[in-house]
């Protein structure tokens, strides 16, 4: 246990917090964030519509390079319109990841169609492109429908829908090489970027390369409003489009109620936006706080080493139960990325060690958690289809989230 106290006694020291309890990630308020709320309730414009609305999404729009971002009250109904909006469908399949939150696998379900799961690597912990690939190759064909080529699954006859990577803890994906084997495979790209905010990738930032992509803001990300989500498209009539179907898809008239589509509740309030915009004014600094926190992790843990159990390519150690040299490991930004260090990931040697640390730590007053139990042995979603999940599996017995919050001075 003297490997774990010492551990405990580093992060007090990081957080300045000898005895306090200590969060995984709290909320911090350094800026405007009052001033903006104040605003919002003298002018009594609280609801969906107000100027903080429009400003949150031009920010947070200039900021990830997109050409359209369209606010919602969460980053799961923002999951939801992105896949009615590329045509997902009842009775369909969506490819994505077993080892992600529930909220991207429910937004699936929401319309009736079946999550399929594939791997992902183990340096970045989202989906593996050989992954996907291979299970595509295998056990997909294609078929003409309305003269478009379409890809179907072979053994269900259902129509692959679309594809769903997700930037697990603000790591970006290999997610170049997934948009081309979207593209080789006539499958719609909606991309989970909901932790990510501030992450790259080749220079582009998340959420950018498929047709659409989502982001969060609730309560315990990079930036927040409480809770609300975001859409990212550089499509501009679907980002009109979208906003259109958030606010019940009302015809603007002065006082006539018509609807031209099914339209949706899913506006974010000007109060939350307020907090939004507050928040985006300091993310460079809060980006930099972050960096600067996984720095001193990666120095404590790494002492220099690679970040992942054996090499770049994220493949498994054979020797099942271990990393190098039975070391605790900290997760660095995967090749060609800049990550935003949501939440920094620690590896241990196996699942008894993991829980080890998880009782030891959070006894002692230091909040940590495990990574998601994989959607496939969820009730829910057991019976799904999946690919070979084999680092999936090594990594859900290894993970640990410690804490992660930033750190900003009062008055900067």
């Amino acid at each position: 246990m003297k490997k774990f106290k010492n551990i405990i006694d580093f992060i007090r020291e990081l957080y300045r917090t000898p005895k306090d309890f200590i969060p995984l990630h709290a909320p911090v308020f350094r800026g405007n964030e009052k001033k903006y709320l104040e605003e919002c309730i003298e002018t009594t414009f609280v609801s969906s519509v107000g100027k903080f609305v429009d400003r949150f999404e031009e920010m947070v729009a200039e900021y990830t390079g997109a050409k359209k971002a369209i606010v919602t009250v969460n980053g799961t109904n923002a999951l939801h319109l992105a896949l009615l909006s590329v045509g997902v469908t009842f009775d369909s399949e969506v490819l994505t990841q077993p080892l992600t939150f529930i909220a991207t696998v429910n937004a699936i379900a929401y319309i009736g169609a079946k999550p399929v799961f594939v791997d992902v690597d183990l340096d970045t912990m989202g989906m593996s492109p050989k992954a996907l690939k291979t299970w595509l190759e295998q056990n997909t064909e294609q078929r003409t429908t309305n003269n478009e080529q379409r890809t179907f699954n072979k053994s269900t006859g259902k129509r692959i829908s679309a594809i769903v990577p997700m930037h697990t803890f603000g790591h970006p994906c290999r997610i170049d090489e997934i948009a081309e084997i979207c593209e080789e495979f006539n499958i719609p790209l909606v991309e989970d970027a909901a932790e990510s905010l501030g992450s790259f990738y080749k220079g582009k930032h998340t959420g950018n390369f498929g047709k659409i992509g989502v982001l969060s803001f609730n309560g315990n990300k990079t930036i927040t409003t409480g809770g609300g989500g975001m859409l990212l498209t550089n499509d501009e009539e679907l980002g009109k489009h979208l906003k259109h179907i958030t606010t019940q898809a009302k015809i603007p008239h002065p006082w006539e109620y018509a609807h031209d589509f099914i339209g949706y509740n899913y506006r974010m309030p000007n109060l939350n936006a307020a907090l939004g915009v507050a928040q985006m004014e300091k993310i460079d600094e809060i980006l930099a706080s972050k960096r600067k926190i996984a720095n001193a992790y990666t120095e404590f843990f790494n002492k220099g080493e690679q970040q992942t159990p054996n090499n770049k390519q994220g493949t498994r150690n054979k020797e099942q139960g271990t990393t190098n040299n039975d070391q605790i490991k900290h997760i660095t930004e995967p090749v060609n990325s800049i990550s935003n260090y949501w939440l920094n990931v620690i590896l241990l040697s196996n699942r008894k060690e993991r829980d080890k640390f998880l009782k030891f730590s959070n006894d002692h007053g230091v909040m940590t958690r495990p990574i998601w139990q994989l959607m496939n042995k969820l009730e829910m979603f057991k019976n799904c289809e999946c690919g070979d999940l084999s680092n999936a599996e090594w990594l859900e017995d290894r993970v640990v989230n410690v804490p992660s919050s930033v750190i900003l001075q009062k008055n900067g």
